[in-house]
Order: structure tokens, then C-alpha cells, then sequence
């Protein structure tokens, strides 16, 4: 039986006015309170790694490790976690990313990932691409290859998808909601 991403859209909650008013905001939690909707989410990821030929994934901190692992272990490849700064013992490197207000960054295991392994990076939401664009220079520092960004939700409008394909890595969502 094959899997449809559109059976996850009953498991996204629009929550409005959160975290600020005129946002509406796409809550994963009930995705993750329902045990088939999070084993086929996993699927779903790990099958569109497989397809693009991923030989390990990568997880944004801290939802994309949910749905990372989950879809790692499926698919029995490797999971690297890409972590808040000082969050990861022995060496790493790091990238920085814009925020509306700053910047921030995130760090990845230097040993995390083999040189030349072709990689999906998972998370589970798409705006504005910031972050993922910072997980695509993280793979590329390792000295590995980013083949495709999977994103559990996709917010179309806020130019992620545009940004993170123009880092040259390619991007497929599972769910996408026009903004």
C-alpha cells in the first residue's frame, strides 16, 4: 500500500495568533500524539531519502531529530543531530544563520558524516530557509553532499524554498500551506 502525504493534514492543528498576533501557526504535536501518523511521517521521509540517494540524514534541532531518527532507523542509515552551539561534546563546526532579530547557529560532529556520503537534511518545517541553509553549508563542510531537504510542513510565500534551492540543494515537503 503506498503512502499518501496528504493523510498527515488531519494531524497538522492551526493554532492563530500564535506566537504573535496575525500568525497562524501549524502545530506538529498532534502529528507526533498519533503513533500510525508519526510511523507513516517517517516513512514518508525515509522513502523520499531512499529515492534521492541519500546514504545518511541529517536533523535540525530539536523537531527535525524527531522525525530524523525515526525515518534514519526505518531506512537504517545513519542520523547526525546538527545542534544549538555548545550543545555537542568534542570538536565541531559551525555555521550562523539570520534570524528577524540577529543571527544564530548551529554546530555538527566534524567526524559526523563520511566524506563524499550524499545527505538528506529533515526538519520538520520550511519558511524562510535560514536555518536549512545553514545545514546545507554544515553538510558541505563536512566534505559530504546535501541531495535534498525533506520538511514535514512547507510555508509557501516566505521564500525557503527558493533560498535553499538556490544553496543548491533540492527541497521536497511533505505538506505544503500557502502563507
Amino acid at each position: 500500500m503506498s503512502l499518501s502525504a496528504d493523510s498527515l493534514r488531519p494531524y497538522i492543528r492551526e493554532i492563530a495568533d500564535f506566537p504573535k498576533p496575525g500568525i497562524l501557526f501549524r502545530d506538529i504535536v498532534p502529528l507526533l500524539g498519533n503513533g500510525q501518523a508519526l510511523h507513516d511521517t517517517a516513512a514518508l521521509i525515509a522513502q523520499r531519502a531512499q529515492a534521492n540517494g541519500a546514504e545518511a540524514l541529517v536533523g535540525i534541532e530539536a523537531r527535525g531529530f524527531l522525525f530524523g531518527c525515526a525515518a534514519a532507523a526505518l531506512a537504517k542509515m545513519p542520523f547526525v543531530p546538527l545542534r544549538k552551539p555548545g550543545k555537542l561534546p568534542g570538536e565541531t563546526i559551525s555555521a550562523q544563520y539570520s534570524l528577524e532579530y540577529g543571527v544564530d547557529a548551529l554546530e555538527a560532529p566534524k567526524d559526523g558524516l563520511k566524506p563524499g556520503a550524499k545527505v538528506a537534511l529533515i526538519d520538520d518545517l520550511i519558511a524562510t530557509g535560514g536555518t536549512a541553509q545553514a545545514g546545507v553549508q554544515l553538510i558541505r563542510d563536512l566534505g559530504a553532499e546535501p541531495t535534498v531537504g525533506i520538511f514535514v510542513v512547507e510555508l509557501t510565500g516566505l521564500g525557503g524554498r527558493e533560498a535553499v534551492e538556490a544553496a543548491g540543494m533540492k527541497v521536497e515537503s511533505l505538506l505544503v500551506y500557502d502563507e
